[in-house]
This record gives C-alpha cells, structure tokens and sequence, in this order.
C-alpha cells in the first residue's frame, strides 16, 4: 500500500495523517452511544486489520527478529485506542488530543537541560492548566487520565512506527494492527455484545468500516511512509496541528464548542510542540 504513494510530498503525507486521524476521531465519538468505547475500539482495529491484511498480504512465517517489533507496534496502537474512546466519552475532542499530545511531546523534551525546552515544556503546562476546571462540565479526572495514557502509547507507536518504516515496512504495520485488534478483541466482545442494538447492527458495521479507514489504515500506512524520509522541522510544525484539528473535528463534526480558555490552551500546547520542532529542529516523540 505505501509503495502507491512512492512521491507523494512528506508534508502531504503527514497532513492527511493529522486530518485523517482527528476527523476521524471526532466520528468514532458519535458511536460511543451505541457501540460503547470498547465496542468502537473493535469495530475500528478489527476492520483496519482486515483491509490492511487484503492490501498488503504479508508473508508467513516473520523473522524472529521482527516479533518483538510486530508485538511491541501492536500494542501502543492497541493501547492508544483502548485509552483514547474512554477519554473520549468523558472530555471533549479538542481536549483529549492536546492531552494526548502531551505524550509524543514528552518524549520529545524527555532528559533535556536546555534553557528553552524548559520553556516549552512551561508552556504546554499552563495549557493543561487552563484545561483543568472541576466547576466546568468538560473536566474530568479520569477522562484526563485515560487521554494521558493513550498519549503514552502514542510516542511508543511513532518510535515504532519509525523503527518500522526503516525495516521491513507494511508488512510490519498490517501484521502490528492484526495483534493490536486480538488485544482489544475481549474488552470490545465483552462491552459490544449488550451496547450493540440488532436492528442497527448493519449501519454500524459500515460506520465502523469508514472509521477504520479515514482513522487508522490511511493514517498508519501515511505515518509509516512520512517517517523513512522525513525532513524534520516541516513534520514537526504539522504534526503540532494536531490538537488544533482535533478540536476542529469536536466543533464541525460532534458540535462541540469549547470555552475561549480551552481554544488557549490548545493554541499554547501546539505553539509549545511547534517551539520544539522549529527550535530542535526535530518532530516531538521522533
């Protein structure tokens, strides 16, 4: 599937990652109601696996050296969707995606002494603060919480992501979402089967199948070519977009308007993610 895209511009490949993956975000948090978090998650992994296996058909048997890769890649993705419907369905979309973000932003200014990292890191921090307001509906302590782990898993996915790229490449991906979707296949079975309503069940296997795509297979396979050939500070400044696409996609597509002082805060952590990418010359969680 990446080969189809051999020329495609690294900036064009990163931006439609970014839009893919918060529009797509923002859809799946319309069927929270029906399917349940967990009843999202399969319906998203489990058709993402099925059309990147029709796609790609990757050889059998692996080399032993690429398990480890496959198992660990499979895991932050399952993690990141396990985390992130939860997140979803307590806090608004914007608000889950600049928390998130707080992942692959972290690792980028982890072990740094550097005077203006520090800065940064300040920065992305008063925007946290700005979030956090336990009078205001949108707040919630676990939904904050859940939001932060899947941002844990999102670093671990782009360093695998890249490990990926520079290897063995879709193989990898197609075979790392297959054990991501075995992974979330109990929690999804075990909510979905008393959340999913019969009558509707064909209406919510297209809607999961379009998820799946715009979400996740577009996106991963988009990452997965961005990153063997990246010039650092332009997929830096993009991939910084991405909590203010995310609370675009809460407002245009689940009609979420936040407060003045969550739009700040989701301005100060991508300017604190962009200070990094253009300072360092570098993209967060690279």
């Amino acid at each position: 599937m990446t080969a189809a895209l051999p020329r495609t511009p690294v900036a064009v490949l990163v931006l439609g990652s970014v839009v893919g993956v918060q529009f797509g975000q923002a859809f799946g948090k319309q069927l929270l109601g029906v399917a349940g978090p967990m009843g999202v998650v399969l319906l998203r992994l489990g058709f993402a696996a099925t059309v990147l296996l029709a796609l790609v058909r990757p050889r059998l048997p692996v080399s032993r050296r690429d398990v480890p890769l496959i198992l660990g890649f499979g895991t932050a993705i399952a993690g990141m969707s396990l985390f992130l419907f939860p997140a979803l369905q307590r806090l608004p979309v914007g608000m889950t995606v600049s928390l998130q973000f707080l992942g692959p932003l972290s690792l980028a200014l982890l072990g740094s002494r550097r005077l203006p990292d520090l800065l940064w890191a300040g920065l992305a921090g008063v925007g946290v603060f700005l979030f956090y307001d336990p009078a205001s509906g949108s707040w919630s302590t676990s939904g904050a919480l859940f939001a932060l782990a899947s941002g844990a898993c999102w670093a671990v996915y782009l360093l695998a992501s890249r490990r990926a790229g520079t290897r063995v490449g879709a193989s990898v991906l197609a075979l790392a979402v297959c054990w991501a979707a075995v992974v979330c296949l109990p929690f999804g079975i075990l909510e979905s089967r008393t959340a999913v309503v019969p009558e509707i069940l064909p209406e919510i296997l297209v809607a999961g199948l379009g998820l799946a795509l715009v979400s996740a297979v577009l996106p991963y396979s988009f990452d997965l070519l961005a990153l063997r050939r990246i010039p650092p500070r332009v997929l830096g400044v993009l991939v910084s977009l991405e909590p203010v696409f995310g609370g675009l996609g809460g407002l245009l597509i689940v009609g979420e308007h936040l407060e003045l002082s969550q739009w700040i805060a989701i301005g100060l952590i991508s300017t604190a993610s962009l200070g990094v990418a253009c300072w360092r010359g570098e993209r967060p969680a690279s």
